[in-house]
């Protein structure tokens, strides 16, 4: 027995719970051991094998540097330390000077940088002496030895780009200097660079094209930023500096006859490299005008609009965050781009090239970004965080600078003419856009459209609108494609349009916004009588157009793309950019649209229905009542789409559902108020002015007091309310009263002056907005005829030119005088102010600061004469508007109104008489007592009814329903409904003498059976004129 036993004599048997048996556990082992072996044995090989590599390069270059330090020692004693023993015919075919020279030189051995100087003196000294650089390089006969010659050039020259780039920083106080002012050692190199690559050697074609390929434009962009950074403060020497000739030479070889230069690959190209280079015209503005040449320009920038789509990866990296690259390329384009399209010469097809590449690279500008994530930022899907924003470096202020001033009116101005040159004498609609005008309209636009997202637009919108072309030729082109449906000509061009997207996005994106600035400046004489720019005609297919165009963007596209089967296959990006795009167009559209509909509302033109969508039925309308439904989105945006009378619906559930709201909360918590008849706008305001927001939506009952301080009989279900909002109204925009004026058209507007007749005044238009409110909320309409520039402030807009003759229609037609008087205006002794006469007190204002010191001229009289509508229709009465729409917006919200134009909420105020409707009155009434619609009483009283006067049918009106105005959209929506009901029993002749009454809660007229027409007549206007309140109940 062993010592060692455990008391168990059998052998435990290992278990592997994998499954797998030890004998294939062992040969997976052995495998990876193998394939581990292998690797190390391969590392191994590779790691002996880079060390040979290494000896032999190290070997070799000792070797290399060991002969270049004999040849060197052999060439100063031949040539002497300072080449002193150098003669002309050592740079001939048949010597070996320079194959020794550039064999051995190295750029950082400043001995051999002090030899290459020399030998640059004594070139330019024996190519002066014999006047040939050919001869001193070629000897008699270039023609068999070019080969030889071109080699040793080449690497000359590179060898100087070379050593000047390598020691650039102990050189940078030299590098901008002229040969006549220094003659340090960087201007040598430079002076023979410009001798050896002049367009009229044989080889300078070659020269170039091989100097390029190897990086040179690179090497010559760093010596440049040396010379700038250093030179910074200095102020630049007008003469031509020598690195300025190098680059004005270069720049000539493009390629184009007498020049042979081969292609160079657009990485290490003079417009990538050079043109990069941050305000570079400041540094060599000689080499600015050779730039503008035409040829020269029109090389550089075809170069570039051919390699648009990838023109960001051929740029060098950027020198910092606040210079990119392709900022500094778009400001130096930019700005000699305006010298360019002044020339007489400018050609087509430069300003198309010139408009691509500027808007690719404008599209990449810091402020574009902001600009689409700021409106597009609801729908974008994009995950960027904040912090991505809060880290993204803004454009060095100055490179900014350059960019914006460079994009001037001139610039546009010139560009868009160019590019319209050709088609201004067009007309008709009889054939299809050629080729070459859908090129310029697609290159306008998209230029354009990317410059109304990058700049401030005040000044560029007046030149577009006034100085060129662009809105009448746009809309001959829109409408050409449109009847003839060519849109998928442009769109093929566009670059920016995802697959799929409609060629008509662009063209509107740019028309709406300039036709828009044009409608505002533009007067009523030019619009309606000379039809200016566009005819009558024009403007209502022009409606249609953007109709149906915004129809779709805000509709049919929403509806259908969830059902689409087929998607044309796009980039994330490129299908985001075109989102954005449609979602500006769709803001453009509405907003010229809803312009449009105002020149309509002031004189008809074409039919009101033509703004309306064709596309909305009942279901659209249900959706339009429910939020975050996207047809209630289009009701917010656009809701002229929607025909008035379905609006008017929309806008009455939104009341009744507030007023059940508020209602069922105030059953038993109603305000009543007890009203002098002869003090009824005190006693109003005081009541009223004590009220909350919440008791204000409630239920208000009325008690009216008579002369004698007993109140009226009847009680208030509803009918001496409205009778109460409709004599309040009255007597509270009364103009005797002082807060209201009248126009010539006898229009209500806020009263400049009236803090000189209430010293409470803006409390009281406070109070005169809850009223006005009040009344829309409870859907009492009231006679209160209202100035249109006064509702647009309810709409929260600015008022125009336009709107002027409403107000003062003398004061408009001095303006419009103004504005087209052929002569010297300053003559006419006018300035920048205006003079206030109100109740006899005669003021004087300042439209701008020292307006008083600043005359009216010919250049700024559109200014003065805005300044001036602006002065009377929104400055004189901005208090009182503030006020009264604080009162008006605490029971009327914004939106709710937001979906009416100024003529349309006049309707929803005041109805309209239209409304006053007798024939749909008698459809829409109930009988009575005994009474029936053929009743003989009945057909009396109906035939006495409609021959009342209009001011008797209101009268009749408000006597039986308690408001003079009939339902907006007809007695059928009159709650309850009118009703006739027999009074006084039998036809006894104390009944027929009973005066007629009603019960205006319940429109109710209680009508005795009168015996003929005449007794009829005269008893109902009897009570509907008595004025006496309720008493008569």
């Amino acid at each position: 027995m062993s010592m060692f036993f455990s008391g168990d004599s059998s052998t435990r048997k290992r278990v592997d719970l994998g499954g797998r048996s030890s004998k294939e556990r062992d040969r997976n082992k052995l495998l990876e051991q193998t394939r581990l072996e292998r690797n190390r044995r391969l590392w191994l090989r590779q790691q002996n094998s880079a060390v040979l590599r290494i000896q032999k390069c190290f070997r070799g270059r000792k070797v290399v540097r060991t002969e270049q330090s004999k040849l060197r020692e052999k060439f100063l004693r031949i040539y002497g330390k300072n080449c002193q023993n150098l003669d002309r015919n050592a740079f001939g075919p048949d010597s070996d000077f320079l194959r020794q020279f550039l064999y051995f030189f190295n750029a950082e051995n400043i001995d051999d940088f002090l030899i290459l100087v020399q030998i640059c003196r004594l070139l330019q000294q024996f190519v002066q002496e014999s006047g040939d650089v050919v001869r001193v390089f070629a000897g008699v006969d270039y023609s068999s030895t070019y080969g030889l010659v071109n080699y040793r050039v080449k690497q000359f020259v590179y060898t100087c780009i070379r050593a000047v780039h390598q020691n650039r920083n102990q050189l940078k106080d030299q590098l901008l200097l002229t040969s006549k002012e220094s003659n340090a050692p960087a201007i040598p190199l430079l002076e023979v660079l410009v001798l050896l690559i002049d367009p009229k050697l044989p080889w300078s074609c070659k020269i170039v094209g091989s100097v390029s390929q190897n990086n040179a434009f690179g090497l010559l962009r760093e010596i440049i930023l040396t010379a700038k950074d250093n030179a910074e403060n200095c102020t630049f020497s007008e003469r031509e500096s020598s690195l300025e000739h190098v680059l004005s030479v270069v720049i000539c070889h493009i390629g184009q006859k007498p020049c042979i230069c081969s292609h160079t690959d657009s990485v290490y190209s003079f417009s990538s490299q050079i043109l990069t280079i941050p305000f570079l015209w400041h540094v060599f503005p000689n080499l600015k005008q050779v730039f503008a040449e035409r040829c020269l320009s029109q090389h550089y920038f075809h170069q570039m609009a051919t390699c648009v789509p990838n023109l960001i990866n051929s740029l060098p990296k950027n020198i910092s965050d606040e210079f990119p690259t392709y900022a500094c390329l778009l400001g130096n384009m930019l700005e000699t781009g305006g010298i360019v399209l002044s020339q007489p010469d400018c050609s087509f097809d430069l300003a198309i090239d010139l408009a691509a590449v500027t808007t690719f690279l404008l599209e990449s500008h810091p402020s574009l970004t902001r600009s689409s994530s700021r409106e597009n930022s609801i729908n974008a899907e994009d995950e960027m965080t904040g912090e991505d924003e809060v880290m993204e470096v803004a454009l060095d202020r100055k490179l900014n600078q350059q960019i914006c001033n460079a994009i001037d009116t001139c610039f546009l101005l010139q560009l868009t003419n160019i590019l319209f040159r050709d088609f201004s004498s067009v007309n008709g609609s009889d054939h299809d856009p050629d080729d070459r005008e859908v090129a310029a309209v697609g290159a306008v636009c998209e230029f354009l459209y990317v410059v109304f997202n990058t700049l401030t637009l005040e000044k560029i919108m007046t030149v577009l609108a006034y100085r060129t072309e662009l809105v009448p030729r746009l809309w001959k082109f829109m409408k050409r494609c449109h009847e003839n449906k060519k849109w998928s000509s442009l769109s093929e061009r566009l670059s920016c349009l995802s697959g799929g997207a409609p060629g008509w996005l662009l063209p509107l994106a740019v028309f709406c916004p300039v036709y828009k600035h044009m409608l505002m400046i533009v007067d009523n004489e030019e619009y309606y009588e000379q039809e200016k720019p566009l005819s009558l005609k024009d403007i209502r297919n022009l409606i249609i157009l953007l109709r149906q165009a915004l129809w779709q963007l805000l509709w049919v596209n929403h509806t259908t793309s969830s059902n689409s089967v087929k998607s044309v296959p796009v980039s994330t990006a490129s299908k985001r950019q075109s989102e954005a795009i449609q979602q500006r167009v769709s803001i453009v559209v509405s907003e010229l649209l809803s312009q449009l509909q105002d020149w309509n509302n002031r004189r008809e033109f074409t039919s009101p229905s033509d703004f309306h969508a064709d596309g909305v039925n009942d279901f659209f309308i249900s959706q339009a009542v429910l939020e975050n439904t996207r047809a209630n989105e289009i009701l917010k945006q656009a809701a002229f789409l929607i025909p008035f009378t379905s609006r008017v619906k929309i806008f009455t559930s939104q009341l009744a559902a507030a007023r059940q709201r508020h209602g069922s909360q105030a059953v038993f918590t109603r305000t009543r108020f007890r009203i002098r008849r002869n003090h009824i706008l005190e006693d109003a305001y005081n009541q009223m002015s004590q009220l909350s927001e919440d008791d204000l939506r409630g239920l208000i009952r009325v008690a009216f007091v008579n002369e004698f301080g007993v109140e009226e009989a009847g009680i208030d279900g509803g009918g001496i309310f409205k009778d109460f909002m409709e004599n309040i109204t009255r007597a509270a925009f009364d103009v005797q009263y002082g807060l209201f004026k009248e126009t010539v058209d006898h229009l209500l507007y806020p009263n400049p002056g009236s803090g000189m007749i209430h010293e409470q005044h803006l409390q009281f238009f406070h109070f005169l907005g809850i009223l006005l409110a009040k009344a829309m909320f409870e859907g009492i309409l009231v006679d209160l005829p209202f100035a249109t520039f006064f509702l647009s402030k309810l709409k929260q807009k600015h008022n125009y030119l336009n709107d002027l003759p409403s107000l003062d229609p003398e004061l408009y037609r001095h303006l419009i005088f103004l504005k087209h008087y052929k002569g010297d205006i300053s003559e006419l002794e006018l300035y920048f102010v205006i003079v206030n006469n109100e109740y006899g007190e005669q003021t004087e204002e300042e439209l701008l600061p020292g307006g008083k010191n600043l005359r009216v001229t010919n250049e700024n009289v559109i200014t003065f004469i805005h300044l001036v509508a602006n002065h009377r229709l929104n400055f004189q009465i901005r208090q009182q508007s503030s006020h009264f729409l604080r009162g008006f917006q605490q029971l009327i919200q914004k939106d709710w109104i937001d979906m009416f134009n100024e003529h349309e909420l006049q309707l929803l105020i005041s109805g309209s008489l239209d409304s006053l409707d007798v024939d749909d009155l008698r459809l829409h009434t109930n009988y009575a007592g005994g009474y029936h619609s053929e009743h003989y009483v009945i057909e009396m009283f109906w035939q006495v009814l409609k021959g009342f006067s209009l001011e008797n049918k209101k009268k009749f009106l408000k006597f039986v329903t308690g408001c003079s105005r009939g339902p907006l959209l007809g007695f059928r929506y009159l709650e309850p409904l009118f009703c006739i009901q027999r009074a006084g029993g039998n036809a006894s002749d104390e009944a027929i003498d009973r005066l007629p009454t009603s019960a205006t809660c319940m429109n109710l007229l209680k009508l005795p059976p009168y015996k003929s027409t005449e007794q009829l007549e005269t008893k109902l206007l009897y009570a509907i004129n008595a004025d006496a309140g309720f008493d008569l109940s």
